[in-house]
C-alpha cells in the first residue's frame, strides 16, 4: 500500500516470504494485522514480493496459513529515487494473537425519546437497552455492565421549520368612553426556525383565516341622572328634620340602568334639611264614642283626650295651654223598658271519658229593665226559641285502656306495709287487650302505714274470737282478717317480736 499521508484506519494483512535457512516454511511468512503501524520508506528496488491482502482482521486461533506456489521473481524495476510508504513488519517469526472474549451481552441503541417539539427543531436522547448478542434480544438491564452503558447526549430533531402562523397583540383601549366605540390590535405572520419565532411575509400565512384587525367596544352605556320624585315632606313636625326625594340613572334611549352607569359626581342631592318652625303643644282629642253606656235611659259617652307636643320626640304629657277638654258628657237613650229573654249558662264537661257523650248547660228565663235583671218564670219566654240544654259531645275515640280495682287493707298497720290493687288492660267492651301503653301503667302496689307501731293499743283493737292464740301460733296475722278478728292478739305478737330483734 502506498501512500503520502497519515493512516486514515485502514485494516490489512499480507504474506512475505521468509528467508532462506529461517525455522519457518521456505515458501510463506504470515505477518498479522497492522493498524496505525511504523511506516518506513524503501526504495522501489528494495520492496517484497506480496503473495495475498486482506482488508479484514483473521482469527488466529483456527487460521491456518495456505500453501500457495511460490511466485515468480518480480521484474527488475528502474533505478531511480522515488520513495514509496508501506507498512513493513518485523521479519522475526509471527507471535501468536488471541482475540478478548466479547461480552455475551451489550448495550444497543434502541430508539430515541419523544422529540422535545414538532417542528422548529427540538431535542431528543438515544434509548440503550441491554440485548444478547447471539440474538439480538432485549433482556433485563441487569445482565450489562452498567459502568459501559453509554450517556445519552442530546441530539437536535423536527429541525424543520414550523408552518406559519397569525400573531395577534393586545386590543387597544376603546375610542370611546361610553357608547360604542372601536378597537385596534396587531396582527402579524410569524414562522419559528430553530427555537426561535421571526415575523415572515403575510403570504406565507394566506391560507390561514386572518384574526380581525379592529372590533366594536363599548365600555358602559351613555347615561343621566333623571329626578324620579318630588322632595318628600319634613321627617318633624317641628324643628329641625330631614326630607328626601329619589333620583335615578336612565340611559340616552330612556331605559333604568344601573347607577355605576352615571357619574357619581353629577348625581343630584337626595336629601335635605327642612326647617318646620318651632314646636309647641296642644290638647288633641278623638270622636265621641258612638254608643251611649246604656241601652236605656241616662247613660255616659267617652272619649280620649291627649296633651302631645309638635316634636315626636316629645312625649311629655304637661305644658298644653288652656283647660282640658272634657273626656265624657252625659247622654240618654230613651226610656227603659221591661224585656225578657233566655239566658244560657256554660257548657258541663262530657259525660264520656271517650267516644260519645253529652254536655248539659242552664236555660232560665230573665227579665231586664234598664241594668237590672231578675230571673222570671220560663213562661215569660215561651214565645222565644228556647236555646237547647243538652248536646252530645266526644273527647275522642275509645281504644285500650287501664282499669284498676281498688286499694286492699294495708298488711300492717304500723311499721310500713303493702297495698295491692289488680291492674287490667282493657278494651272499650270491657275485653282484655294488650294495646295499651306500658309505660302509663298504674302501679299494682305500694307502701302504706310507716309509722312505728305504739304500745298502746287502741279501745276498737281487741280480740272477737275466743282462740287468738291459735291463730297467732299459726302465724295468720299476716292476713288482714285474722288481723282485725285478732287484732290484741296479733298487735302484741307483733310487738314481742319487734323487741327481740332489737
Amino acid at each position: 500500500m502506498i501512500f503520502q499521508q497519515d493512516n486514515p484506519g485502514v485494516s490489512f494483512q499480507y504474506f512475505i516470504s521468509a528467508p532462506a535457512g529461517s525455522d519457518t516454511p521456505s515458501h510463506v511468512s504470515h505477518v498479522p494485522q497492522q493498524e496505525y503501524g511504523p511506516v518506513r520508506s524503501m526504495p522501489s528496488s528494495d520492496s517484497l514480493p506480496q503473495t495475498n491482502v486482506r482488508n479484514h482482521p483473521v482469527d488466529e486461533r483456527n487460521w491456518v496459513p495456505p500453501q500457495p506456489a511460490r511466485p515468480p521473481p518480480p521484474p527488475p524495476r528502474p533505478a531511480g529515487t522515488l520513495q514509496r510508504n508501506i507498512r513493513v513488519p518485523p521479519i522475526s517469526a509471527p507471535p501468536v494473537h488471541y482475540w478478548p472474549e466479547q461480552p455475551e451481552f451489550f448495550w444497543r441503541r434502541v430508539g430515541n425519546t419523544p422529540c422535545s417539539v414538532t417542528c422548529g427543531k427540538g431535542f431528543w436522547y438515544p434509548i440503550y437497552q441491554c440485548v444478547s448478542r447471539s440474538s439480538l434480544d432485549e433482556v433485563n438491564e441487569e445482565e450489562c455492565d452498567a459502568s459501559t452503558k453509554p450517556i445519552p447526549l442530546e441530539e437536535a430533531c423536527n429541525t424543520q421549520p414550523c408552518p406559519a402562523f397569525w400573531d395577534v397583540g393586545n386590543w387597544s383601549v376603546c375610542s370611546r368612553t361610553c357608547g360604542s366605540g372601536i378597537q385596534h390590535r396587531q396582527v402579524l405572520c410569524r414562522q419559528m426556525y430553530a427555537n426561535r419565532t421571526t415575523m415572515v411575509h403575510p403570504q406565507r400565512c394566506s391560507q390561514l383565516v386572518k384574526p380581525n384587525v379592529t372590533q366594536t367596544c363599548q365600555l358602559r352605556i351613555c347615561s343621566h341622572w333623571e329626578i324620579q320624585s318630588n322632595w318628600s315632606t319634613c321627617s318633624v313636625m317641628c324643628g329641625l328634620g330631614q326630607r328626601t326625594r329619589y333620583v335615578r340613572c336612565v340611559s340616552n334611549q330612556g331605559d333604568v340602568v344601573g347607577e355605576v352607569e352615571c357619574s357619581n359626581r353629577l348625581r343630584p342631592r337626595t336629601n335635605e334639611v327642612c326647617d318646620m318652625g318651632p314646636c309647641v303643644r296642644s290638647w288633641f282629642h278623638n270622636e265621641w264614642s258612638s254608643t251611649c253606656s246604656s241601652e236605656c235611659g241616662p247613660g255616659i259617652q267617652r272619649r280620649s283626650v291627649f296633651c302631645l307636643s309638635s316634636s315626636p320626640m316629645d312625649d311629655s304629657q304637661d305644658g298644653c295651654p288652656g283647660n282640658k277638654p272634657s273626656d265624657m258628657r252625659v247622654c240618654n237613650s230613651g226610656p227603659c223598658e221591661r224585656t225578657v229573654k233566655w239566658y244560657t249558662g256554660p257548657w258541663s264537661e262530657c259525660s264520656a271519658d271517650c267516644d260519645e257523650g253529652s254536655q248539659r248547660r242552664d236555660v232560665i228565663c230573665i227579665s231586664k229593665t234598664g241594668s237590672d235583671f231578675n230571673v222570671t218564670d220560663a213562661s215569660e219566654c215561651a214565645h222565644l226559641e228556647k236555646p237547647p240544654g243538652i248536646q252530645s259531645c266526644s273527647t275522642g275515640r275509645c281504644g285500650s285502656r287501664w282499669f284498676t280495682t281498688p286499694w286492699s287493707t294495708c298488711s300492717q298497720s304500723c311499721e310500713g306495709g303493702v297495698q295491692v290493687r289488680e291492674v287490667r288492660c282493657l278494651t272499650a267492651d270491657k275485653t282484655y287487650s294488650q294495646q295499651c301503653d306500658l309505660d302509663s301503667k298504674p302501679d299494682e302496689k305500694k307502701a302504706c302505714n310507716p309509722q312505728p307501731c305504739s304500745s298502746v293499743l287502741d279501745d276498737n283493737c281487741r280480740d272477737r274470737y275466743h282462740n287468738c292464740a291459735v291463730v297467732v301460733q299459726a302465724r295468720l296475722c299476716v292476713y288482714a282478717y285474722y288481723k282485725q278478728a285478732c287484732c290484741s292478739s296479733c298487735a302484741h305478737s307483733l310487738q314481742r317480736r319487734t323487741s327481740e330483734s332489737r
